[in-house]
């Protein structure tokens, strides 16, 4: 059994091992960087440089490299060795001050949207002193930001961090109003990850599987999650230890796993960790799924971190815990009294105009070709966005707004009638999974994010809607003091909560009145990528990111082109390995049964003229329909995706794979899918569901 106290960020340069190894004051300057956000000075860095080479060096690290998010969506690392030979043939081990703050990676191979020209290839690497340095596989890995040579964020993290320094800034304006001292504001993140994990000999027959990460074909297997047997069930043993591994690797690296359980669909699981803020959640998300990705080779097994591997059966998602904190303090708990906590009021209103203002721009951070099959299945919530307050809450507002009093709503004990069974309170509001973002208690569950995806765009987004809802509330309220305040702040939360209750949802997302009564509330209902990503460049979203300074124009838009060629390069992919299956394995699979058939039939009739072979004559024709119809799919399939290829424009093509490819590709799977039940398993090309989903 692990000593989890022991091995705890034992390989992270974390503030703990920092006081051991810096001097003082060198720790005192670090730790004003890291709480209060001021500038890092170069001596500090250089001290700094020194403790970490040699704290990682006894750990057993060669190399470093700093570690960054660019926008492929996943991390980069390229390896430096601390090695320095000496004009006598001998080496020491260095690492300075400069090399810790700064690197230089070629940025011209990474997604730029136009920003980089191919020959164009210097960019820079830039500490974030706020995320911890850490050791993997002998690298010391130093968390940083990704920018081009002329100063364009070329990463994830940068607009993230800019994002949550907005929202410092117009949070400490807010609490200003209240009288309360400035305070570092951070928005802390929770991002529970969902997976599934496949056999690796089941996975390296599928060709679907590994150029895709999902199943392009396969019928539902003949027992899905329909007995609900699997939600929380006893863990199979080899996924016990593969859960056991990964808890130890990323225990040591000082990501708070902690909970961890099967999820709903055979073969689903789930791990989460506690919150941490927002930078650091998402940097430790990242390296949680590379681990993963990784470890499950060590136990014969793939994870499949995309949002859709299997048709039929839930996909996986990747919830985003998301709250505010200053010092100690949750902004969103609304404490005892809700009613009377003007400040839970404040932000709760803030929220609420964030969400429904750039409702579609939030749509939009989720937006990509595997969470489309996702969203709105009955599994995951709507691709409309609304917020979920709960009884207690969606009382205290209606009061509001109404402009009547609030009684309260009485604690109830929960007494299941049996005495050895303790009585305890209940909550006073119900969780809803059909919404997009719920309230939880003392944070917003942002549930549409996917599995695979990076949760910065969706935290900058939050950050940022938040931090301009914010601004305005101190705009109007600056000035005002004691009563006057009071009077003006309960005014100001009761209109903006008029003027966005529109955005307030409690009910069933998966209904087909909501998306009908969503329509006439006014809200956006971007079904797939190519309708969502048209938002990031409207000039409303342009507007508030520049008024932030947390992307410019340019920025935006080089990000809107690299989101755009990805979704068409992914459907690119899914239709050209669709052909490729269909040329290549069902259609000669499926007419090599039609022959066998065919062969029986003459055999039999040879044998005995008079036997009937009505049967297997029947069953002959309707193979051979199916066999028709796959092909004539096929070809519809093969002139639409080469036809889609001559489209220059960017979003004019993302329009036509997603709405004229789609379908033919759905249409292909549909009549492969209808001869799979039809087809000996010994002549089926591929491994079933059946045995995909539920392996030993």
């Amino acid at each position: 059994m692990s000593n989890v106290p022991e091995i705890y960020g034992s390989m992270v340069f974390n503030e703990h091992i920092m006081k051991q190894r810096l001097p003082k004051n060198t720790y005192k300057q670090l730790m004003k960087t890291l709480h209060e956000g001021e500038p890092l000075d170069l001596e500090v860095a250089n001290v700094v440089a020194h403790a970490m080479k040699e704290w990682a060096i006894e750990k057993g690290a060669t190399h470093y490299t700093h570690w960054f998010q660019p926008l492929t969506g996943i991390t980069s690392e390229k390896h430096d060795g601390f090695v320095d030979p000496q004009p006598d043939g001998t080496a020491i081990m260095s690492f300075s001050g400069k090399e810790l703050i700064q690197g230089e990676p070629d940025a011209s191979s990474f997604p730029s949207g136009g920003l980089r020209a191919t020959f164009e290839a210097r960019g820079y690497t830039a500490w974030d002193p706020t995320s911890y340095a850490f050791i993997k596989d002998e690298v010391l890995c130093i968390p940083t930001a990704f920018c081009s040579y002329t100063g364009e964020a070329l990463d994830e993290k940068t607009p993230l961090l800019r994002s949550m320094k907005a929202i410092d800034e117009q949070a400490n304006r807010v609490l200003a109003c209240f009288g309360e001292p400035h305070q570092r504001v951070t928005t802390t993140v929770g991002a529970e990850q969902e997976y599934f994990l496949i056999s690796e000999e089941q996975y390296e027959k599928r060709t679907d599987l590994i150029l895709t990460g999902r199943t392009l074909f396969g019928y539902s297997p003949c027992k899905g999650q329909e007995l609900e047997e699997h939600y929380f069930g006893a863990i199979r043993p080899t996924v016990n230890e593969f859960m056991k591994e990964l808890d130890d690797e990323l225990w040591a690296l000082g990501v708070s796993a902690k909970t961890k359980h099967n999820e709903v669909a055979p073969a689903q699981h789930e791990l989460a960790p506690i919150f941490a803020d927002a930078n650091r959640a998402i940097d430790e998300n990242l390296l949680t799924m590379e681990k993963m990705r990784l470890l499950a080779s060590h136990h014969g097994l793939v994870c499949l971190q995309h949002e859709k591997p299997f048709e039929g059966i839930n996909g996986s998602g990747k919830h985003n815990n998301w709250s505010i904190s200053a010092g100690s303090k949750n902004l969103l708990d609304p404490g005892e009294n809700p009613q009377e906590n003007l400040r839970f009021l404040v932000m709760l209103a803030c929220v609420v105009q964030a969400i429904d203002d750039y409702q579609e721009l939030l749509r939009m951070t989720v937006a990509s070709a595997g969470n489309d099959h996702r969203l709105g299945a009955n599994e995951a919530p709507p691709a409309i966005v609304s917020i979920f307050l709960g009884d207690e809450l969606d009382s205290i507002v209606a009061a509001l707004i109404s402009g009547k009093e609030y009684d309260g709503a009485a604690k109830t004990m929960m007494d299941l009638g049996v005495d050895v069974l303790p009585n305890f309170m209940k909550d006073s509001t119900d969780r809803n999974r059909t919404s997009p973002f719920a309230f939880t208690g003392n944070k917003f569950e942002f549930r549409m994010p996917g599995s695979a995806m990076n949760l910065s765009d969706a935290n900058t987004v939050l950050n940022t809607a938040m931090a301009k809802s914010l601004k305005e509330f101190a705009d109007a309220m600056e000035g005002l003091e004691g009563e006057e305040f009071e009077k003006a702040a309960f005014a100001y939360v009761k209109q903006t909560l008029i003027d966005h209750q529109r955005i307030i949802f409690n009910g069933d997302g998966y209904s087909a009145e909501w998306e009908e009564e969503a329509a006439r509330r006014g809200l956006a209902n971007n079904k797939n990528t190519a309708d969502a990503l048209p938002c990031f460049v409207s000039p409303k979203s342009i507007a508030l990111f520049e008024e932030f300074g947390v992307l410019s124009e340019t920025e935006v838009r080089s990000r809107y082109e690299v989101k755009l060629e990805k979704y068409c390069k992914l459907i690119n992919i899914e239709a050209r390995v669709m052909r490729r299956m269909l040329r290549r394995q069902y259609l000669p699979a499926i007419s090599a049964y039609a022959a066998k058939i065919a062969d029986h039939i003459v055999s039999v009739k040879s044998a005995m003229p008079s036997l009937s072979t009505t049967t297997q004559e029947e069953h002959l024709a309707i193979i051979q329909k199916g066999l028709d119809a796959t092909k004539a799919a096929y070809d519809a399939l093969a002139a639409k995706h080469e036809a889609i290829a001559d489209i220059e424009d960017a979003q004019e093509a993302a329009n036509a794979y997603a709405h004229e490819l789609i379908p033919l590709m759905e249409a292909a799977r549909a009549e492969v899918d209808a001869l799979e039940i039809l087809v000996p398993t010994a002549e089926w090309p591929v491994p079933s569901y059946n045995k995909t989903l539920f392996y030993v």
